[in-house]
């Protein structure tokens, strides 16, 4: 009856390191041992298998098939274990080094860069490289650790950590709601003065539904279009016209009062498909400290809900 309980990490090892040097000499001249007691090694593992896994010869030791096979699994457990020693190690360590960070102009100046003091107080091995851009980044090309991303998560070959979901709100500064009709429904909006961003495949579109309804389109005329959205927001808490922007934008504003939420009783959005507020990192079988670190530490920040949503 074969006993594969008694195979241990070190016989593993000896198998993998046989396998790719297709020696037992080779093998014994690189751990310091006698070439017999690596052939007994082997032995010991075929025994405990029930196979044979190599073929002997005065020249070489040249992998059976039932070798080739094992050998994927040896590889699999081999690699199971480093990792958990890597990780097991990392939680006795303190991260440091350089960290580099991308996010969205506005997002990143709002809700990353002031918590930044912060975790490099708790953590002040860490040098922090933040990049803030509205550009599309290819995570496969640009040299970044973390990417905070606001939009619909597509790309399988990385992680994601999603913190929430966007939200949008129709808002106006109290002067322009004293001073124009009340909105009904979205098609009033034809008879108000919007703020609208401008992006590089234009105007946004302004969608709304009720309830379970399907996102529907309305015209949103524009008195002013610009692509940069503090330009929008400031013309907007002076009573310029009203803007539909997302709660990490104008939470705060809505909670004070600068800003009054319109058209209570519908959801607004500028895309049909959800939008998340997510950290990317590569997809790797074990995340660095540091980005775990990161990740965990904006978790906490942002809570749940997340800390600039309203009702």
């Amino acid at each position: 009856m074969n006993n594969v309980d008694n195979i241990s990490i070190k016989t593993l090892l000896f198998f993998i390191s046989v396998f790719n040097a297709q020696s037992f000499s080779v093998v014994a001249r690189k751990e310091g041992v006698s070439a017999s007691k690596v052939s007994r090694i082997i032995k010991q593992l075929e025994d405990s298998l029930g196979q044979q896994l190599f073929y002997r010869n005065t020249r070489a030791v040249i992998p059976t098939e039932a070798g080739r096979v094992f050998m994927s699994y040896a590889h699999a457990m081999t690699e199971s274990i480093n990792a958990a020693q890597k990780e097991l190690q990392d939680r006795t360590l303190e991260p440091g080094g350089l960290l580099r960070i991308n996010a969205p102009v506005f997002f990143g100046q709002r809700h990353i860069a002031p918590w930044i003091p912060a975790l490099s107080h708790r953590y002040p091995k860490l040098q922090i490289d933040l990049t803030l851009t509205d550009d599309f980044v290819d995570p496969h090309h640009y040299a970044t650790d973390v990417i905070f991303r606001i939009g619909t998560l597509n790309d399988s070959t990385f992680h994601a950590r999603i913190f929430g979901e966007q939200t949008y709100h129709l808002a106006a500064a109290p002067e322009y709601i004293n001073k124009h009709d009340k909105l009904q429904t979205p098609s009033d909006l034809a008879h108000h003065k919007c703020l609208v961003y401008k992006g590089s495949s234009g105007p946004n579109r302004w969608f709304f539904k009720k309830n379970d309804e399907n996102w529907t389109p309305f015209a949103a005329p524009a008195l002013l279009m610009s692509n940069n959205a503090e330009s929008l927001l400031v013309s907007a808490l002076k009573g310029m016209g009203i803007v539909l922007f997302p709660d990490w934008l104008i939470g705060d504003h809505l909670k004070s009062g600068k800003l009054v939420k319109l058209l209570p009783n519908y959801e607004a959005a500028i895309k049909t498909t959800p939008q998340h507020v997510a950290a990317i990192y590569p997809n790797t079988r074990h995340i660095s400290l540091n980005v775990r670190t990161l990740i965990d530490y904006f978790a906490e920040v942002y809570g749940e809900p997340l800390y600039w949503q309203v009702n």
